[in-house]
């Protein structure tokens, strides 16, 4: 009796080790629970029924009244199997037995388990408010546990005589969180006392790593929503080029990134096209991303060359903390020109994929991560030709365990090359399905990191549609400036236009030349409106304000404002310019 005692104890031992170890495989709530009942059934119980309270608190949360709990899963012995009992072979083998056999409780179950209640409300000093108190492992036939189990899995569920269930509190670091049943057979040996030390130490491990799970996932919730907050809503859609965009976080074992891209509209049609990815997978990435970002925007305004943007963003980084590292690419694309000028701060190159079919990965001097400090950033001007499109991304995109960067840099291309194929040489392929096809690339093991992915399509601003001129500061400026733009507007047949055209240029012209020292610029595009841009050499901008009665200016901003379907003033490196648009008659 002895020996087979010390067999039984050893087993015991043995059957907890693997069970616990398969527990806290589990990184989510399911898989925590999954793992105990794998675990469990057939070498422990027959039947296992897990509760847990509903809604589970997170941290120091104050936990929700009513107690209720909700049950999460319920696992039986498949029909025809017999359980070894906790003193068989099979305990020692609990993590690795086969239990696909397993399926939760049904209407059908030959057991002779009728199907459990799906919540249990757990009323103060109830019997099973008591059990769950006591948080140690009870029998089912007890005095304090012989109301609860039918409180909690209904009164109509079948609970076999003798010592074949046992009820045992799941308790996290701070509070009860739940509640699991092991029910065994009539036609199996009984729960012995040691068993309840088996349940207790399954309970704390499963309610243990529940809570970590909890924690867990509330925090990559927090991060992903932080991070997906920062990124823009909706892109731009400015004139001359087409843009489309995705994101996709990492994998579950790295849920949350620092990737972000961004497109920015610039005085003079031109527009930023911003791509970064910061590194680590935290939510310190994410909130690190979004200051980046914002940093971004605010020397875009500033129409910053591309380089100057990085040199900022560096000396950012390293305000940030000193290990504090990002890459980027930053492009500024101009439609009248039809060129793109890159800068790159040791991130993965932009492809170009010509109208032809043809896909360039673009040489860009690669420089170093944002954060290093003390390097300078080169920027190149390149061709961007119509019909062409750019593609920024994140590393995630061409790079994972399963290949290295420029093994996936070459996979895009070719993609590229076999998306193009589709449409034919004279026709680029949409931009949203493009989009998805590069995404399509992907393979099961290729989702290590998350992917920023920004698409942009040049289409251009024929010369035909651009007017310009250099006006000098005198008091002749405004009405040279109401003549230009109506031959302009004769030239395009918008001479509809012409009454308000010649209003607005006049007094946006008139407020420049009268601080200015420098010739000011005028501009008319025609696109999808009519644009007008004025720039100076003077860099405080206008302010719209009410004039009184009795000011003998004051009204021109005023007037832009009524007139203009929109206007706007910004700050440049060497002045601003003040801009407005109307609506392009019918037929113009």
């Amino acid at each position: 009796e002895a020996a087979a005692r010390d067999q039984r104890d050893g087993d015991r031992l043995r059957f907890v080790g693997a069970a616990t170890r398969r527990i806290a495989r589990g990184i989510d709530l399911d898989e925590n629970v999954l793992g105990l009942c794998r675990a469990t059934v057939p070498t422990f119980a027959d039947v296992i029924l897990v509760y847990l309270r509903d809604p589970l608190p997170v941290g120091d949360e104050r936990p929700v009244e009513p107690f209720r709990l909700r049950l999460r899963r319920s696992d039986r012995l498949p029909d025809g199997r017999t359980g070894t009992g906790s003193g068989g072979t099979a305990a020692a083998d609990a993590g690795d037995a086969d239990t696909g056999g397993m399926r939760r409780s049904d209407p059908a179950d030959r057991t002779g388990f009728l199907p459990a209640a799906d919540t249990a409300e757990v009323a103060p000093g109830s019997p099973l408010a008591e059990v769950l108190r006591g948080v140690r492992p009870v029998f089912g036939d007890s005095e304090t546990a012989a109301d609860a189990i039918p409180a909690l899995l209904g009164r109509d569920h079948f609970i076999p005589d003798g010592r074949r269930a046992v009820l045992a509190p799941l308790r996290g670091r701070r509070r009860v969180i739940g509640a699991a049943v092991f029910l065994r057979l009539p036609d199996r040996p009984a729960f012995e006392p040691d068993d309840l030390l088996v349940a207790a130490q399954l309970a704390t491990h499963t309610a243990l790593g529940v809570d970590k799970a909890v924690l867990y996932g509330r925090e990559a919730y927090i991060a992903d929503a932080l991070q997906r907050a920062m990124l823009p809503d909706s892109l731009p859609q400015p004139t001359g080029v087409r843009l489309a965009s995705r994101y996709l976080p990492a994998a579950e074992t790295a849920r949350v990134g620092g990737d972000w891209y961004d497109a920015i509209p610039l005085p003079g049609s031109r527009v930023a096209l911003v791509v970064g990815d910061v590194m680590g997978h935290s939510m310190t990435s994410a909130a690190i991303m979004g200051q980046l970002r914002t940093t971004a925007q605010t020397l875009a305004q500033l129409d910053l060359p591309p380089q100057e943007v990085l040199h900022h963003l560096d000396e950012q980084a390293q305000r940030l903390g000193s290990d504090r590292m990002a890459t980027c690419m930053y492009a500024v694309y101009d439609p009248v020109a039809h060129r793109i000028v890159i800068a790159n701060a040791g991130h993965p190159p932009p492809v170009l994929l010509h109208l032809g079919g043809r896909a360039e990965v673009l040489r860009v001097p690669p420089g170093a991560p944002i954060g290093v400090g003390g390097v300078d950033f080169e920027a190149v001007e390149l061709d961007a030709p119509a019909g062409a499109t750019l593609l920024l991304y994140t590393d995630g995109l061409v790079e994972s365990r399963l290949r290295d960067v420029w093994t996936g840099i070459e996979q895009l291309r070719e993609k590229l090359v076999a998306t193009a194929r589709l449409t034919g040489p004279d026709h680029p392929p949409p931009l949203e399905p493009l989009c998805d096809e590069v995404l399509d690339m992907l393979g099961p093991g290729d989702r290590d990191d998350d992917i920023a992915l920004l698409a942009a399509r040049f289409d251009g601003i024929p010369p035909s549609d651009v007017a310009y001129w250099f006006l000098e500061p005198t008091e002749q400026a405004p009405g040279k400036a109401r003549r230009l733009a109506r031959r302009a507007l004769e030239r395009w047949g918008m001479e509809e236009l012409s009454d308000s055209v010649e209003l607005l240029v006049s007094e946006v012209v008139t407020n420049a030349v009268r601080y200015a020292e420098r010739p000011v610029t005028l501009r008319l595009l025609r696109t999808d409106v009519l644009r007008c841009e004025v720039g100076d050499d003077v860099p405080q901008l206008p302010r719209l304000r009410q004039a009184r009665p009795s000011d003998e200016g004051g009204r021109g901003l005023y007037l832009v404002n009524r007139l203009a379907r929109r206007w706007g003033a910004t700050r440049l490196s060497t002045g601003k310019v003040v801009w407005f648009e109307l609506a392009r008659p019918n037929g113009g």
